[in-house]
């Protein structure tokens, strides 16, 4: 480096001396040049090194917006949100309970018992109690046979998922409503700034929110629960209630044992388990790495047809490092637990008398 200085000092020598320029000049203009050069190269390193060019591979976030890593991750990459708009419901369902009692495996079943709370009342009536536990017995894990283990979990997180996606069709029948008004009311169209922010639509365009709010196949919630905690057992569901392992950058998580403790991701802790199926459900819903997944399922709702975990599962393949391996996981967790009878369940509404068991 100082070789290539020293060459290019002389050089700006020889030129001043083949302009005739007096030596005064020449040293006062020389030492200038020099003296910038030195200076200015510190800064120019230093921009360099803290640039980051980058792209973090973090599709599995949903804190996926994070702002640390340059990129908004949305499908338009000149849109630029706020994260806290994308999750302002999901922190706020979070804040609800800090306090929240841990029920014991005994007593949750002795609950489901005594609301007649069972899978196969549900497999064939179709409706299911809204039991909405906030955290899961650490006791699941002690479970030895299999199959009562994943029948335990999933009584625990359909409801969840249930509860979420009704609230999407709440929104989503507001939404055609609106859209097919000629003219809206100042409330609508506060309404419709609210799901903009919600969604991450920074265009306001109708057509994209509604793409975007809609619901996710309760069989593909539940096998991306089932996988991402080993249904239940995880030390992320056990200490963090975080049922489908969303990484963040930015939010509070937990670190992987594996991992460096100043640098990486954090899986994404959650106070009650419901914020944590409400930020997996915003996850799909906004996040770019999931683009062909919400295209497909906008397809399947022009043509009519079912909402088919199976079919939509091909374009999760981002979701997991491993990527189609993970497709065919899920695929093999749908199909051998026969997950898809749980799709057209109902939730029935809650009560005074079911709230004061829990």
């Amino acid at each position: 480096m100082y070789k290539k200085n020293f060459i290019k000092k002389v050089k700006v020598l020889k030129y001043f001396d083949q302009k005739q320029i007096g030596a005064l000049p020449r040293i006062f203009i020389s030492s200038f040049l020099v003296i910038f050069f030195f200076y200015s190269m510190p800064l120019i390193i230093n921009f360099a090194n803290n640039k980051n060019f980058e792209f973090q591979n973090n599709s599995k976030a949903v804190l996926a917006y994070t702002l640390n890593n340059g990129s908004s991750n949305l499908e338009k990459s000149n849109e630029i949100l706020d994260e806290k708009d994308l999750l302002v419901d999901i922190f706020s369902l979070n804040d609800l309970e800090t306090d929240t009692v841990r029920l014991d495996a005994s007593t949750i079943k002795q609950l489901f018992e005594d609301t007649n709370y069972t899978l196969n009342d549900v497999r064939k009536k179709k409706l299911v109690k809204p039991v909405a536990l906030t955290l899961l017995p650490n006791e699941i894990k002690m479970i030895e046979n299999t199959k009562k283990r994943k029948d335990f979990f999933i009584q625990i997180v359909l409801p969840l998922i249930l509860k979420e996606n009704n609230n999407i069709k709440i929104d989503r029948k507001r939404l055609f409503n609106i859209i097919n008004k000629s003219n809206n009311t100042d409330l609508e169209k506060k309404w419709l700034q609210k799901k903009y922010k919600q969604y991450g639509v920074t265009s306001r365009d109708l057509s994209t929110l509604k793409i975007r709010m809609d619901e996710i196949p309760v069989s593909l919630a539940l096998a991306q629960a089932a996988k991402e905690t080993g249904w239940g057992t995880s030390r992320f569901a056990q200490e963090g209630n975080a049922l489908f392992g969303q990484w963040t950058w930015s939010g509070e998580g937990l670190k992987p044992k594996d991992s460096d403790k100043d640098e990486g991701h954090k899986v994404m802790k959650f106070n009650v388990l419901q914020a944590s199926v409400r930020a997996y459900q915003r996850n799909l819903n906004t996040h770019s790495s999931y683009k062909e997944f919400r295209l497909e399922r906008a397809k399947l709702r022009d043509k009519g047809k079912p909402l088919d975990s199976i079919v939509l599962s091909n374009y999760l393949d981002q979701y997991a490092e491993t990527g189609n391996q993970y497709v065919e996981v899920l695929q093999k967790i749908i199909k051998q637990n026969n997950l898809k009878d749980f799709d057209d369940a109902k939730l029935l509404p809650s009560s005074i008398e079911l709230e004061s068991l829990i």
